[in-house]
């Protein structure tokens, strides 16, 4: 039996972070219904329905016109069966349909209610519209995502959309269990740029500290030991010999114990050449075999089709299958 097992959720939420987050509550048991409009979800509009698809595994999809009385009925139906809502309309939306949480709680008074929002409820930037990008920029994180030269790149992933989904579901799942003690239910707001912001959490402790104003400086790039390398056929691994029994277990496959005393020499000086010549004198593939036998943090910097392959995601049960 899952742990969500006979939880119901209504998942009133669009693109990505919220159904990501109701999928994931899926995924431990819970029944999902995803309310969309008529004309389904926008996500739709977004290279043939990807995000959609790749977003709400194991949901039962409902359509219905909220701005409609007769949808509204429909949907008080299923609120009164609930245990959880999420919706991630912007705020105040919900109110004026008529289905904001003191509406709810009186149809539904042990619901959890949880509105997912780009920036809170409430503040100067409430009813701001932005996408992953922003939340990035906005939080920090962006500004150290960035090339040898300080400037911010774009992610390929949706990393502030994925934070937002992974605190709506601890959010959610922290309110049930207050109401298995208690039997009330609860009103819960999620800030996916609050999320976001979380992750600077030890950034933020070493520019108090006076330590570094980017971060913690053994893993920004600068050094030898922690840092990503081109292989002779132009891919990449990625070698995080952090701790000095790892670098020494480099030097020494390396064949190069005078390597050793290299652990903290930066990427501009002539012993980084040295290191980066190795990495160029092998292919990807023969790094990727010796990443699975020897004992100094290097893996493949893989790309999406060839996780599945990998044996760690092969023993996990292919969690990342392209089927």
């Amino acid at each position: 039996m899952k742990p969500l097992e006979k939880i119901r959720v209504l998942d009133i939420t669009y693109y990505l972070p919220g159904p990501f987050s109701t999928m994931r509550l899926a995924e431990m048991g819970a029944e999902v219904v995803k309310i969309e409009p008529p004309g389904g979800d926008p996500a739709f509009s977004m290279s043939g329905g990807a995000v959609h698809r790749a977003n709400n595994r194991g949901k039962d999809i409902l359509k219905l016109d909220l701005k409609t009385e007769h949808g509204k009925a429909e949907l008080v139906q299923h609120i009164k069966h609930a245990d959880v809502l999420l919706e991630s309309f912007r705020p105040g939306v919900m109110d004026r349909l008529g289905l904001g949480y003191k509406k709810v709680k009186e149809i539904n008074p042990s619901i959890v209610y949880c509105s997912m929002t780009g920036y809170g409820v409430d503040g100067p930037l409430a009813n701001f519209g932005s996408h992953d990008l922003n939340y990035l920029a906005l939080s920090g994180v962006l500004s150290q995502i960035a090339d040898s030269k300080g400037k911010p790149i774009i992610p390929k992933n949706t990393l502030a959309d994925y934070a937002g989904g992974f605190a709506g579901s601890e959010s959610i799942l922290a309110a049930l269990v207050q109401r298995f003690r208690t039997g009330e239910g609860s009103q819960i707001q999620v800030s996916i740029t609050d999320a976001m912001a979380t992750f600077q959490g030890t950034n933020l402790e070493y520019l108090i500290s006076g330590i570094s104003g980017d971060g913690i400086p053994e893993i920004d790039g600068s050094y030898v030991s922690y840092n990503i390398y081109e292989t002779k056929d132009g891919r990449y691994v990625a070698l995080a010999a952090l701790e000095p029994k790892f670098w020494t277990n480099f030097g020494l496959f390396a064949k190069r114990p005078d390597w050793i005393s290299y652990q903290f020499e930066r990427t501009e000086s002539k012993e980084h050449q040295k290191i980066t010549e190795l990495f160029t004198s092998r292919t990807w593939e023969e790094w990727y075999q010796i990443s699975l036998e020897t004992d100094f943090c290097l893996t493949p910097v893989l790309r999406p089709a060839e996780i599945s392959q990998h044996p760690h995601f092969a023993n996990r049960g292919n969690l990342v299958s392209l089927k």
